[in-house]
């Protein structure tokens, strides 16, 4: 399907169709639709709203994106101790490459240009990795679909990386939209580079579809790269409580964000 898209040129649509397409738009336009046939199909119209109600106020319960990601939308641990102390005993040449996660034009506080929270996220836990491997760093991230001029991702995250961390990337891959950009135009660099393995950094909602990605881009360019997923943002799993089933902007945060992944997933972005 992105295969489509690219095709007809219809990338720059991308954002407005993931806004038609996901919660709450659909769900809205469903209560308006059984309101409107309120007084002349009075059971159809009541189970339309009936429905629509129920799956926003399912949306909004942190027990929905629990259940997700056990099931529907499985995630990958994170990344242990023991397993990065296998990775480090192994002779290979190895890479972290850290995605972007969006980005913020103006921070006022700072007067420049600010990586998202998510942003932010992966390029901390990129830089955390770095040190504790002596690894060289990739980031991936450009200007995103319907994005204005100005500085990229990549660019941004360079300068913070620099001065506010004090560990440079090593590459800047500044010209990919999506996911599935991130990893074809990555992919070359890290061959030129000859590096066979990477730590690739990005939340664990996002993991899935950005491995895929990379495994699809190596494939392409006859690369025999090994991929290990380097999870951020991930939630300790505790037992059911009472407060997951009640709604919240935490339960619907983490809703859209995993059917925005699986859409994304089921489109090929």
């Amino acid at each position: 399907m992105n295969d489509l898209i690219v095709t007809f040129g219809l990338e720059g649509w991308k954002p407005l169709v993931s806004a038609l397409l996901l919660p709450p738009l659909p769900l809205l336009l469903l209560v308006l639709v059984g309101a409107r046939l309120m007084f002349r199909r009075r059971l159809l119209a009541w189970s339309l709203v009936l429905v629509g109600c129920s799956a926003l106020l399912l949306l909004s319960m942190p027990a929905f994106g629990k259940w997700m990601r056990a099931t529907v939308h499985p995630v990958p641990p994170a990344l242990s101790d023991e397993r990065l102390a296998d990775l480090l005993r192994e002779p290979m040449p190895t890479a972290i490459v850290v995605l972007g996660g969006g980005k913020r034009e103006l921070s006022p506080e700072y007067g420049v240009s600010n990586l998202s929270l998510l942003g932010l996220e992966r390029l901390r836990y990129g830089v955390w990795l770095a040190r504790r491997t002596k690894w060289p760093m990739l980031y991936s991230g450009g200007l995103g679909h319907g994005g204005r001029p100005g500085a990229t991702e990549a660019e941004i995250a360079a300068r913070i990386a620099e001065r506010e961390f004090g560990l440079p990337f090593r590459w800047l891959e500044d010209r990919s939209r999506d996911t599935t950009e991130n990893a074809l135009l990555s992919v070359p660099i890290l061959r030129e580079q000859g590096i066979q393995r990477i730590v690739l950094v990005t939340h664990d909602f996002h993991m899935r579809r950005a491995l895929r990605g990379f495994e699809r881009a190596a494939a392409r360019e006859g690369v025999a790269l090994t991929v290990v997923p380097g999870p951020v943002g991930m939630t300790p799993v505790y037992e059911w409580e009472a407060s997951d089933f009640l709604p919240g902007r935490q339960g619907w945060f983490d809703s859209h964000l995993l059917l925005h992944e699986m859409l994304g997933y089921a489109l090929g972005a």
